[in-house]
């Protein structure tokens, strides 16, 4: 029995060894499907076992408060559970929250925060498209973390947020932000508003796609008490 369980887990510690290595290189490289593939092929069985070896120690991590590490295999189980929502929401959470406070700048909490959005945006959505968890998680992002003063250091994370939005616009490259425009015009046309540098509206955006009803509803209030607009009254 001892031997058989010294068998497991030298076959989970060789594949996490394997899947690692495929990870940093696809990191790296432009074939990063094709060495994906080969990372979860090399797994093969041990896959389910190794992914809740990760968690396993992820738990751990956390308990410890050890979050820059925990950033890291987190990232590792995006990598071998990309369709897999949890994990998605699980390492951006850390990113934006966790690792973003220990900072010594309000400069360095941002970049934590915009990897955050940029996981959840750039990589979780587009593995699993219009996902509302995902949508959830990315709108929450923007009313709560940046469109509000939850974090002191939410009024720096607006103004830099401002200026990508005010880039985005001058080179009309929306795409960048993986925002449509028609989607935007609706947006603008059953809200009155039109200020996109204003995170409350990405929150919607992203509210809207994932049909996240509750949080369209909460960022148009913030929109409104931000500067001292009516109610609107329906048409």
């Amino acid at each position: 029995m001892k031997n058989f369980r010294a068998i497991v887990l030298f076959s989970v510690l060789l594949g996490l060894s394997v899947a690692g290595q495929f990870f940093l290189a696809s990191k790296r490289s432009e074939s990063a499907p094709v060495l994906a593939q080969g990372a979860l092929a090399a797994l093969g069985g041990f896959r389910s076992i190794a992914a809740e070896v990760i968690w396993f120690r992820a738990d751990r991590l956390q308990e410890e408060g050890r979050y820059v590490e925990l950033a890291q295999l987190a990232s590792l189980l995006t990598f071998m559970e990309p369709h897999t929502t949890e994990v998605w929401s699980y390492a951006a959470w850390n990113l934006a929250y966790n690792i973003s406070v220990m900072m010594p700048t309000s400069e360095d909490r941002w970049r934590w925060v915009l990897a955050a959005i940029r996981l959840l945006r750039d990589e979780g959505l587009v593995m699993n498209p219009a996902s509302p968890e995902l949508c959830r998680e990315l709108a929450w992002l923007f009313e709560l973390k940046i469109g509000t003063d939850i974090d002191s250091a939410a009024a720096v994370y607006r103004e830099k947020w401002k200026e990508i939005v005010e880039d985005v616009r001058n080179r009309g490259a929306w795409d960048e932000l993986k925002m449509d425009t028609k989607r935007m015009l609706a947006i603008e046309h059953a809200t009155g508003f039109d200020d996109w540098t204003d995170p409350q509206m990405s929150a919607m955006y992203w509210a809207s796609i994932g049909g996240c009803k509750d949080i369209i509803r909460q960022a148009r209030e913030i929109y409104r008490k931000n500067r001292n607009l009516p109610t609107r009254k329906k048409q």
